[in-house]
């Protein structure tokens, strides 16, 4: 009872929640994802596509929690193209654009620039939940399609620490699945380089 109530007070609140129905029907290729309980896993390899919902976004809101396995890797991708890194970061004193919680950089003739580290290393050991909170402002055009405004990293929250705010990202992020960019896009969650597990993913448009 207390579970179909928070489902109709999320919903109510604008919430959409991908994992809620324990299946992978809001997903397209769904690869070796498996989705147990509430609790999402990319297989027993740790290695298979990109889940990406079929929904598309513009500005939203996400709530996302993560178990990351020691050195294993993966990310939140917005509209499919700007990511959030997934990375076994515990400990790490000066953490990187490439550690957990960092915007991915971006990558053009073979070189890579523009990555944002976290400004806190907010990282729990490896094995442990985590959880982000994305508020995140879509690119914008005009209306002959020309982009007057960059995609923004309004707030990023990492286990309750708040590690990104008001970063623009120029462009689609390194990996990203499409190398335009659009006034919507799906959700990605990466699942090519190594085991992770995702679970009460919740997202809002704005």
């Amino acid at each position: 009872m207390k579970t179909i109530l928070f489902l109709a007070t999320a919903a109510a609140l604008g919430w959409i929640e991908p994992l809620a129905s324990n299946n992978l029907s809001a997903f397209r290729k769904t690869g070796d994802w498996r989705l147990v309980d509430g609790v999402l896993d990319n297989g027993v390899k740790g290695k298979t596509n990109d889940l990406i919902t079929k929904e598309e976004f513009g500005d939203v809101e996400v709530h996302v929690e993560f178990r990351v396995p020691p050195k294993s890797n993966s990310g939140v991708y917005l509209m499919a193209r700007y990511e959030v890194q997934v990375f076994d970061s515990f400990g790490v004193k000066e953490p990187k654009y490439s550690d957990c919680g960092g915007i991915y950089q971006r990558w053009a003739d073979g070189k890579g620039f523009e990555g944002h580290p976290p400004r806190i290393n907010a990282s729990k050991p490896a094995g442990e939940w985590q959880s982000f909170d994305i508020t995140f402002r879509a690119p914008r055009f005009n209306k002959d399609g020309k982009k007057v405004a960059n995609a923004c990293f309004v707030k990023v929250i990492h286990n309750g620490q708040i590690i990104h705010e008001n970063v623009e990202v120029t462009g689609p992020t390194r990996a990203s699945t499409y190398n335009d960019e659009k006034p919507t896009g799906p959700l990605m969650l990466q699942g090519d380089h190594g085991p992770i597990a995702y679970r009460n993913l919740r997202i809002r448009p704005l």
